[in-house]
């Protein structure tokens, strides 16, 4: 079965169970949580793929006006709505760990959740999370694999979807079963190499211009080991970068010799998006303290204030909790 939340037996039923709601309901709606990333787009569109393949009556959706250019490439792409059309279709959330962050209304309706976080609320009448997974991608893909076809297109969703979670095989999460997962993908079609092009080679000249502006403002802490990228509203208007051109940034922070824990933080709706990445400190506690979660190496949460009022109350957060020792 792979690296999976349960085995034998229990997977078996969960997986009658999803057949169940399948045939009693008109429709599926495939949804992944707002300001999507990689592994959100991609292992929704596998999952829309897969049904769609199969004969099922699939729309996909993801609140956000705005996703990502950078896996435009991906069959489907524009096929995602930021509207639910469907009225009595079963509801597929992929790597969403609360239902808050799928932004829609969906207190009538019967939810299958798909996940890896470890903090997730099992807000689904079926839940398939495998927490510890590296990508919500290995997740469906096993639960799925055995009931039905996995088309190419599903393939390269769910690589994309790993790549971009493990930020390219480098997460302490990665392990042999990491590379099964992506042989079985490439056996079905999956182009490694056109895949890694098509999400590292097509940056634009806005995102380039934020990511200069971005790391003017990096600044460590803590005698180094924290460091700090601050993104304002007007560093978003002056380069012309979007929102989700910030992918990456908090990276530069974390590849310092020194740092242990890097922040991004990001003006965006009146609040500050907070981007957390470590070498093997587990800085999702401090997310959850804040109303957010995530991963042990990479979490993230959303704060109202200014933005050197946040970046105290994180650091002074963060020397609290004691992880940094």
């Amino acid at each position: 079965m792979g690296r999976f939340v349960n085995e034998g037996d229990v997977v078996e039923q969960e997986q009658k169970r999803f057949l169940e709601l399948l045939k009693s309901h008109k429709g599926v709606t495939v949804l992944s949580h707002l300001r999507p990333d990689g592994d959100a787009i991609g292992t929704s569109l596998g999952v829309y793929h897969i049904l769609k393949n199969a004969g099922f009556r699939v729309e996909i959706a993801n609140y956000s006006k705005e996703l990502p250019r950078d896996f435009d490439f991906l069959e489907g792409f524009n096929k995602i709505k930021n509207k639910i059309d469907f009225d009595e279709s079963l509801i597929i959330t992929c790597d969403s760990g609360s239902i808050d962050r799928l932004e829609f209304d969906l207190s009538r309706r019967t939810i299958v959740n798909i996940d890896h976080h470890k903090s997730n609320t099992n807000y689904g009448e079926l839940n398939i999370v495998g927490a510890g997974a590296v990508s919500s991608s290995i997740v469906a893909y096993y639960f799925l694999r055995d009931i039905f076809e996995t088309p190419q297109a599903s393939a390269e969703a769910f690589y994309t979807a790993l790549l971009s979670d493990s930020r390219s095989f480098t997460t302490s999460s990665v392990d042999k079963s990491t590379f099964e997962f992506a042989s079985e993908l490439v056996e079905l079609g999956a182009d490694p190499a056109k895949i890694a092009k098509m999400m590292k080679s097509r940056k634009s000249l806005a995102s380039i211009r934020l990511l200069a502006r971005a790391l003017e403002s990096l600044k460590l802490y803590e005698n180094g080991e924290i460091a700090v990228i601050k993104i304002t509203a007007e560093d978003l208007s002056q380069s012309g970068a979007k929102e989700y051109d910030r992918e990456g940034i908090v990276e530069y922070g974390k590849s310092l010799a020194t740092v242990k824990i890097s922040i991004l933080l990001m003006e965006l709706d009146n609040q500050i998006k907070v981007s957390l990445r470590s070498k093997g400190v587990d800085v999702s506690k401090i997310a959850q303290s804040f109303g957010g979660g995530g991963h042990k190496e990479a979490s993230g949460c959303s704060i109202a204030g200014s933005i050197d009022e946040i970046k105290d109350i994180i650091i002074e957060k963060i020397k609290e909790s004691g992880v940094l020792n």
